[in-house]
Parts: structure tokens; sequence; C-alpha cells
């Protein structure tokens, strides 16, 4: 088999995060989300995250690394995907369609100061951007995770990280590089490590 395709992804991998790293304002929007997360969650509010396919298994792992941890021991932060209850998906899902799966579960956890971070790679899916409007309405800080257009998000989120591609799987990937950076910073910011790690050389010298 030639490995030809696969280096040529590698590749594409790589351009999308050096366009990323280039592009004016990337960086500084994930601090600022990063910033909204953790003065969030250290007033006692919490961050949900809601997605579609592979953009819901951002949001699982997204939510995974803030409630267990990312780089180290820590307490927990309260982080919870909105795409996990088959019940309740199911539920809505049939009773009111499955473009207010995620409005639903808004109106009914939301309160004033948590966070939503909406994650389409398109910007346009319906039940993200209800999401988005019903966060909005009710005071919720509301974040977009989408591509290079940013579709119809832009508009409706209080910051919005556009990826700089139009293919799906390299904006997914930058998206959980980027999910990584925000829990990484929140991390440090909520939860500073007091010692350095066994085994640096500061700690052995």
């Amino acid at each position: 088999m030639s490995q030809d395709p696969i280096i040529d992804y590698l590749a594409q991998s790589r351009d999308v995060l050096q366009a990323a790293i280039e592009e004016p304002g990337f960086s500084a929007t994930i601090a600022a989300i990063a910033d909204r997360v953790g003065v969030a969650l250290a007033g006692g509010n919490k961050l949900m995250l809601a997605g579609n396919g592979g953009s819901a298994a951002d949001a699982q792992h997204i939510a995974g690394e803030f409630l267990s941890r990312l780089n180290y021991d820590r307490a927990p932060a309260a982080a919870i995907a909105l795409t996990t209850d088959s019940s309740v998906m199911t539920a809505i899902g049939n009773d009111y369609g499955y473009e207010r799966l995620f409005e639903r579960q808004v109106r009914g956890l939301g309160r004033p100061g948590d966070v939503l971070i909406g994650i389409s790679t398109s910007g346009r899916s319906p039940n993200i951007l209800r999401a988005i409007d019903a966060a909005r309405g009710a005071g919720l800080v509301t974040i977009g995770f989408t591509g290079r257009t940013g579709g119809d998000m832009p508009g409706r989120c209080d910051l919005c990280l556009r990826v700089p591609s139009d293919a799906t799987p390299l904006i997914q990937q930058v998206h959980i590089t980027a999910g990584h950076i925000v829990c990484g910073l929140v991390e440090e910011r909520l939860f500073p490590r007091t010692l350095k790690p066994r085994g640096s050389v500061a700690a052995e010298g």
C-alpha cells in the first residue's frame, strides 16, 4: 500500500494548524474563551457542550477533560455534554423534534452565568443554533466552535472560534486541540500546581 495518502493527510493537518497559528485573532479567541470559562467555573457556574456526530464526541471528550482531569490531579470542574443521555435525547427528539434536542436541555439545565459551547463544523446545524439562541436568551455565555466561514454562528455567539479550513475532519482536529488548550488554561488558573512534578530536573537538582 502506498504511503502517499497518509503523508498527504498528515501534511494537510500540519497546514491547517499552521494556518491557525498565523490567523489573526485565532489564539486570542482561544484565550478569551478560556477566560470566560474560567470565570464561570470559579463563580460556581458550569460548562455545557453540544454537537452532532464527531462534534458530539468532541463535546463529550472536552467535558471529560474538565470533569476528570487533563494534565494533573485536581478537583473536578463542572462540565456536562448534552449528547449522552439516550432517554432524554430520544424523548425530546420524539416529542419535540431533533432540532430542539439541545435547546430543550439548555432551557432546563442552563442558568445565568453558565457557558454553552456549541460545536458545528458548518456553523449551520439547526439544533446547535437553536441551543445557542436559547442560551443567549437565558443569560448564558455563548461560544461557537466552527469552520472557516462560521455559517450562521458568529452573530449568535459571544465568542466564535473559526478554524481556517472547509474540511470537516480537519476542522474537528483543531476543535479538539483548542478544547485541550482551553481546558489546560482553565486547569492552571483554577487549580494551580504548587509542587513541581516528580522526576523534573528542578525537583531532582
